[in-house]
Formats: C-alpha cells, structure tokens, sequence
C-alpha cells in the first residue's frame, strides 16, 4: 500500500502497512549506530542476547570497522552473518542448552578487563530465555520447569523477569559487575511495558531493585511450586543481585535505541497521511488478551456510535505485552488470542478491521506474527463449522485464523518492540 492510498478501498492492505511500519522504525540497521559511543583506548568486546541480537552485532560491525570481538546470542532462525562478533543461536521462550553454553562463554569474556576498555551489551526481547546460565546449584532442566509453569500461568513479563534475575548467574546486573572496571554501554530495543531498563532482558547490566523475597511472591501469586533446587535456592537468599549504588555497576550506561512508542509514533504519521485520524491508546497495555480485547471493542464502538475520541475513519493504535492463562489445548500466541476475542466482542461490525501481531514476527511459539480480524471473520469461520467462542475457551487462535487464511506471517523480522495492535473504524451505516 502506498502512503496516499484510500484506507477504505483495501483495509487489510492499509493495516498491513502500518504494522510493517511499526517494525521498520525498530529495525537495527537504522536505529543502531547513531548511538554508538565513543571508541576507547584499550579493547571492545561485544557480547548480547536477543531476538534482535544479531542484527544489532552486524549493525556494529558496519559502523565500527575496527577490530572488535565478542558473541552474542538469538533466537533460532533470527541469525545475522558477522564477521568478527560471534553469534550462537539458542532457544526461546525455553531456555536450551546453546543458550546455556552462550552465557557461559560471555560471562568469560568479559572478566580480566581494566578500566580502558569497553563492554558493548547489545540486547532485545528475548534475552532473559536466551542467557540461560543459572544460578550455582541450578540445573537448566529445573529453569526449564518453571520457566513453562509461569509461561501459562498468566503471570506478567515483569514477574516473569523477576524470578529468572533471581535463578541466573547474568542477569539482573550481573554481567556488568563482572566485567568491573571496564565501561559497559548498552544498547537496547525495548520490548517491555514502560521501557523499564531493569526488565528488559532482565537487566543483565542495571542494577536490580528486586529481590529474592519478591522472586518467591511471584511462585505464590501463581502457584507454582518450583523443583527442590530452586525452592532452596531462593529461600537462602546467598548472593542477591546487584543493587542502585553498587560500585561495580558505577561505569555503566544504558541507551534505548528503539521503543514501542516510536513504533506506534510512526504507524500514526502513516495513518495521518492517509486521511486515518490514529489515536494512541498506549504502548504498555498489559492484562489478560480477551479481556484487553473486550475493553478495545468498546472503544471502537464508541468511536463507530458517537465519533470519540476521534471520529471515522479513525485507527486505535497501540503496544504493550497482553498475557494468555492458558486452560485450552489449542495453538496460537497472545495476538491471535487478542483478535479472537474482539472478534466476539465486535460480532462481526461492518465497519471495524484489526490487526495484531508481534513485531519480532513470532506469535507465542508458532510461525505467525499474528493476524487481521475482518468484519466478516466470524461469518466465514462459522460458515466452516468453526465457532469463535469455543476456540477462544481452547486457547486456539492460530487455528481459528488458519481456517479463514487471516494469519499474518512475516517471518523473523530481526527486532522485537513488543505487540502492535490497530483497530480501524470505518465511516459506515452500522451504529
């Protein structure tokens, strides 16, 4: 879709757009090198994790032809041919034994250095799964069971990041107080509601504000019950992660190179120059995925009965990170399960399109980024023998999307700034 093109004569193409938009303002090739700093007098070694890790690590090496070394670690399939800095693919959300290996070999190479020389941590949603060295007395099978509980437990990404601080020997500030004295500067693309330095990639290099007692609060919250190793871990409490104030973390700086709310910034210039009148929700909705859906139909209807907060044609952009409590047996990650839901909640309005997808075009752990809701969804599922309401009680938005050819699949976009949802209202006779 070109950026004058009617939104009304090819929805779907107009939301499609914008979603590609949305990611290309996170893309590391544009956003990375413009925040480099300066080079220093002694060695750089650079050293990351991500899905967007790669990308970053190829993105330093065209600006800084200079002989620097180092590895970082991505997701499987999100690789980026570099010539000096090292990349390892490892898995995620579950953490794997590459993943393990990668952390490892990191945390090695940033030990012995001296006060000349520069750590560049380059890291991207998907970090806290991909560094995965636990904590001395864990084994990687143990962090994988927890990992999966609170993985369908609902629990939000903060909490999640909480517990994994407190299981790692990485993360949580524990990279920079190894790599003491040298400079440790961090870029990062945030995929985090509110673009907390702390929670993104769980912080490997900010100090950590949390703590072991709030580690165990998350397991109650949700009830899970951890393997023996790791209830003994957190209940001794040893070796807390590095705090506000500690020494070891004094030469250490963090830059946000890339942002949800660009991401949604850039989508409304889009939308503007088309003649859509975008309204930016948020970038860090969080809650459960139906019930967010829920909320989102009403503002649309609102929008479709009374003009506000803007009238049609009007685009309801926004970010953040949903959470699915999964109690189905279906497949599909939070964005199918949002779309499925206000696919419900709108019953089939004839003026109202949506897409959503997740801007490192992985949806959960299957192959779409996600998917677009068209007013006649429902109409064709149903027409299929497919109901909406029972896919949605099974946790089965890939599949119900699948049968309607509704799925949005881009493949590893090599960035990840979290979801981006756009609910379009058209003007129309529906009220």
């Amino acid at each position: 879709m070109t950026q004058n093109a009617d939104p009304a004569a090819d929805p779907r193409g107009f939301l499609l757009a914008l979603f590609k938009t949305a990611r290309r303002a996170a893309d590391p090739a544009l956003c990375v090198a413009a925040h480099l700093p300066p080079k220093p007098k002694g060695r750089t070694i650079v050293v990351g994790a991500g899905k967007a890790a790669a990308a970053m690590a190829h993105a330093v090496e065209q600006a800084w032809q200079s002989e620097i070394t180092g590895l970082v670690v991505t997701r499987y399939g999100h690789g980026v041919p570099c010539q000096r800095i090292e990349v390892v693919e490892a898995s995620h959300p579950v953490p794997d034994a590459a993943g393990q290996e990668g952390a490892r070999r990191m945390l090695e190479m940033v030990r012995g250095l001296d006060a000349d020389d520069l750590v560049l941590c380059l890291i991207s949603g998907g970090a806290s799964a991909l560094l995965a060295l636990p904590a001395e007395g864990i084994s990687l099978d143990d962090k994988q069971a927890v990992t999966r509980a609170l993985l369908k437990s609902g629990a939000t990404i903060g909490e999640m990041n909480i517990l994994r601080k407190h299981m790692s020997a990485v993360k949580g500030g524990r990279l920079a107080a190894a790599a003491w004295p040298a400079r440790v500067v961090t870029l990062a693309i945030s995929d985090v509601p509110g673009d907390d330095l702390a929670v993104i990639g769980s912080g490997p290099t900010v100090p950590d504000p949390s703590s072991f007692a709030d580690a165990r609060a998350v397991l109650a919250k949700y009830g899970v019950t951890p393997p023996d190793s790791i209830r003994r871990h957190l209940e001794a409490a040893v070796e807390e992660s590095p705090k506000p104030g500690d020494e070891r973390l004094s030469r250490t700086e963090t830059i946000l190179v890339a942002r949800p709310q660009a991401s949604l910034e850039a989508a409304a210039d889009l939308a503007r120059k088309a003649g859509v009148a975008p309204v930016i929700l948020g970038d860090s909705i969080e809650g459960e995925a139906r019930e967010v859906a829920t909320v989102m139909a009403g503002v649309a209807f609102q929008v479709a009965r009374h003009g506000q907060p803007a009238p049609a044609p009007c685009v309801l952009l926004s970010g953040g990170e949903t959470t699915v409590t999964v109690r189905g047996t279906g497949r599909g990650g939070r964005n199918v399960e949002f779309l499925l839901g206000l696919g419900v909640a709108l019953g089939g309005h004839a003026d109202i399109w949506a897409i959503a997808g997740d801007t490192d075009g992985i949806d959960g752990t299957e192959d779409n980024a996600g998917s677009v809701l068209t007013p006649d969804s429902i109409a064709r599922a149903a027409a299929k023998g497919v109901s909406a309401k029972e896919r949605l009680a099974d946790n089965d938005g890939y599949s119900y999307f699948e049968t309607v050819g509704d799925l949005v699949m881009t493949g590893p976009t090599l960035t990840n700034v979290n979801d981006f949802r756009a609910i379009l209202v058209l003007p129309g006779t529906q009220k």
